[in-house]
């Protein structure tokens, strides 16, 4: 048989149903071999960029490894910054590459490069497939790597020839592999014993815990513990329900910040994420002076990586929540508990008066023109389906989209991880296929809408039930708000204008644009006109488009 057809065995061997891809003559064997394999669909993009980011949430949403079929060294380039974001986004994919025939690589043929180089600096391994007798093991090893904790991209270039020699070394299924350990009873009774001294612990959580089906064990030990949830900076998953008492706001982008919004915890518990992303540099620790630390992590390679910590436990997040509740069950008394409970009744009244502020704020933005940022939220927010999958990077305005949005579920949110632009826009085809048939709102900025706009050519295409709500404010605004804290923390103050971070002239039309790729669209200009809008959209399935203007920076 030939390397194209044990390729494609390998996928089917891995349970694939679903390539994206952007074609190319390099991938020639790969689209010829499509016609016997009609299990397997073809995701058609027309940017290499798009097919990666829409392949990163298929993965995230469906829990499946994601494969993506890119064309030679412009296509990977293409595709680089999706791929990172993706890394970030610990997204289990195959990422390809059709590579020019090895015979005459030497002599740089049009459109070579050496595409495992290329690749190596954002994915976990990156190789190339030299001789059809190594793609069954080359496959095999790309999909354990992908799916190996922490998870994330793996690229393999395919040189046409070698998809078209003999080979006599069939695909082969994977075998069961139980990856994740049970937690170390020691480390378990040690985090207990921590947890047991501490007066004021805080909570941090990250993606993994939504990724592994751990919300339900981390609430109960939130409750149990009278602790506060914070979440990353940058989430691309509700880790925890977002109406629950105790859960809190993101993280800030600096150590100092961070240590501040912590200010009196004795105790801080990191859980499944990458701790911290931060945007600027402060001195000093993101945790306040004198507080435990402890972490909880799936692999061991996050654990203590960026901080010093006082004990640390490495095993499958559900089990180990479960078994730390479980042994603070068996070990505290009354006097603690009644402690506990105390601290969770002022959560709850803190919650009631952080939500009376969220009003507060919504009432006083309510008819302020162009449409404010939290009345688009809110109006958003009540004219969605209840069962709607959100893609959401909106940036500037998250603030106010969590504070509308209620997410009690792992499976509705899917963020922008990485902070890499473009990623909604792509990302929202990717939510669409891993959950066919349930309707899809994506959120984006006008800035970051443009980085990816050709998706919604791969909308209509395959008629997917999206809703593209492009927030115009034709201002890249969150760089605004950056040059000004650069300012002010490098004594830079000046009065100058804003440089190269307006988009009104000339003006984009995103509902022309739309059109163009057989998307229908509306432009909405008042706030009354938007929930009606957004309403119709999803009545009328398919691929939906809305462009909103709202507010700039004020």
């Amino acid at each position: 048989m030939r390397g194209r057809e044990v390729f494609m065995q390998s996928l089917v061997a891995h349970g694939v149903e679903k390539i994206f891809g952007n074609p190319g003559t390099t991938e020639s064997p790969l689209l010829d071999a499509l016609a016997d394999h009609p299990a397997i669909e073809y995701v058609c993009h027309l940017h290499e960029g798009c097919a990666v980011g829409a392949a990163s949430y298929y993965a995230r949403a469906a829990g499946k490894t994601a494969v993506v079929s890119l064309h030679v060294a412009p296509g990977l380039g293409n595709g680089i910054g999706m791929i990172y974001n993706a890394l970030k986004a610990n997204a289990p994919m195959v990422i390809t590459a059709g590579q020019q025939d090895t015979r005459m690589l030497r002599r740089e043929p049009i459109l070579s490069h050496d595409l495992a180089a290329m690749a190596a600096p954002v994915t976990k391994w990156s190789t190339e497939v030299r001789d059809a007798d190594e793609m069954d093991e080359v496959m095999r090893r790309a999909f354990k790597i992908a799916n190996d904790p922490p998870y994330g991209p793996v690229f393999v270039a395919l040189p046409i020839n070698v998809m078209e020699q003999q080979t006599e070394n069939a695909a082969r299924a994977p075998g069961q592999m139980h990856r994740l350990p049970a937690p170390d009873p020691q480390g378990v009774n040690e985090l207990c014993s921590r947890l047991l001294g501490a007066q004021a612990p805080l909570i941090v959580v990250g993606d993994e815990v939504a990724r592994t089906g751990a919300v339900p064990a981390l609430v109960a030990l939130a409750e149990r513990i009278g602790a506060p949830v914070w979440f990353e900076g940058i989430r691309g998953h509700a880790s925890f329900p977002s109406e629950h008492p105790h859960a809190r706001a993101s993280v800030p982008f600096d150590a100092a910040a961070i240590r501040k919004t912590f200010d009196g915890a004795d105790l801080v518990l990191l859980v499944g994420g990458a701790f911290f992303e931060e945007v600027w540099f402060s001195t000093g620790s993101p945790f306040p002076d004198k507080a435990c630390v402890l972490q909880i992590e799936s692999s061991a390679k996050p654990l203590a990586y960026n901080h010093a910590i006082d004990v640390g436990v490495v095993g499958e997040l559900g089990a180990t929540l479960k078994a730390l509740d479980a042994a603070l069950a068996a070990h505290t008394n009354a006097t603690w508990s009644s402690a506990a409970a105390k601290r969770c009744e002022a959560l709850a009244e803190q919650k009631s008066a952080l939500q009376s502020a969220y009003r507060g704020r919504l009432e006083k933005a309510w008819d302020r023109h162009p449409i404010s940022m939290p009345r688009v939220m809110a109006e958003l927010a009540s004219a969605t389906p209840v069962d709607a999958v959100i893609v959401e990077e909106s940036i500037t305005a998250s603030m106010d989209f969590a504070a509308a949005f209620s997410f009690d579920g792992s499976d509705r949110l899917l963020g922008a991880r990485g902070g890499g632009i473009g990623q909604g826009v792509a990302g929202a085809i990717g939510a669409s296929v891993a959950y066919p048939g349930r309707p899809v709102l994506c959120v984006s900025g006008d800035g970051s809408a443009m980085y990816s706009i050709q998706s919604l050519w791969t909308a209509a295409r395959h008629e997917l039930p999206i809703v593209f709500v492009i927030l115009v404010n034709r201002e890249y605004r969150v760089l605004k708000h950056n040059l000004d804290i650069y300012r002010h923390r490098f004594d830079a103050n000046s009065d100058k204008p804003y440089p190269q971070m307006d988009l009104g002239s000339p003006q984009m039309g995103f509902v022309e644009l739309a059109a163009g790729m057989g998307v229908p669209g509306v432009r909405v200009d008042a706030a009354a006109k938007l929930a009606p809008a957004i309403a119709q959209a999803f009545a009328a399935g398919g691929a939906r488009l809305i462009e909103v203007a709202i507010e700039g920076k004020r």
